[in-house]
């Protein structure tokens, strides 16, 4: 009766501080391992997949926020703002007047607070149009959306290791993003077989398609985001 308390204890410390408890480690090691079942089980058995199951979306924003860590530690979202041209950003910072740290770390607040809400909804809203369209059963949007943010799980566990590189930039960061791209298309194919394509061909094109669709919602998702940091660099308190 001690030890199953202790492992209740621990459970609930983790899932208190972390918002990662037993539920959400089995899932993710699910998706890695056996992801279409646990699609199978969220499609038949609810958000939960039966009570096997942490929800799809809930995990999703947990392994967003380890990679909010990991995008903090390497500089963070400040690095989205080096592709401003020079002379816009010289004339936001003198509208702002303040110095160029305190502009930054401004933008960089806000930044990371939007990126996580924002970038998900255009990856859910894009991924999951898509994946009722290949599902041979009438999904819906629940379950639609449910699958996207399955999807979405499948890519990012196996992402997180690389994920500390990502942020780097140079060379590495374009490895990264290629490795990245691949990895769409091989969490679709192991996740879909036989549900949302019928021949290795086919599923490699449609996670072709998924993936690129990906790097389309990840451009449109980042405007705001880059538009909301400038405007809380020139305006933030």
């Amino acid at each position: 009766m001690g030890e199953t308390r202790d492992d209740k204890g621990l459970h609930a410390l983790s899932e208190d501080t972390l918002g990662f408890g037993v539920a959400e480690l089995k899932t993710a090691r699910d998706v890695l391992i056996k992801p279409s079942h646990a699609l199978e089980a969220w499609m038949t058995g609810g958000p939960t997949g039966g009570g096997q199951y942490a929800r799809p979306l809930r995990l999703y924003l947990v392994l967003n926020a380890v990679l909010m860590l990991i995008l903090f530690l390497r500089g963070g979202a400040e690095t989205w703002l080096s592709g401003v041209p020079p002379e816009f950003m010289n004339d936001l910072l003198e509208r702002s007047g303040k110095s160029r740290d305190a502009f930054l770390a401004d933008a960089d607040a806000w930044m990371t607070l939007v990126m996580v809400p924002i970038l998900s909804a255009c990856y859910a809203l894009i991924a999951a149009p898509l994946l009722r369209w290949w599902d041979p059963e009438d999904l819906g949007a629940r379950r639609g959306f449910r699958a996207a943010f399955g999807w979405l799980c499948t890519w990012t566990v196996p992402m997180m290791p690389l994920s500390w590189w990502a942020y780097s930039g140079g060379a590495a960061a374009s490895w990264i993003a290629l490795a990245i791209f691949i990895l769409a298309i091989v969490a679709f194919m192991r996740m879909g077989a036989g549900r949302w394509y019928q021949s290795p061909a086919g599923g490699f094109l449609k996670g072709f398609a998924l993936a690129v669709a990906m790097q389309v919602a990840g451009v449109i998702g980042t405007v705001p985001i880059l538009i909301i940091g400038l405007l809380a660099g020139v305006y933030g308190a």
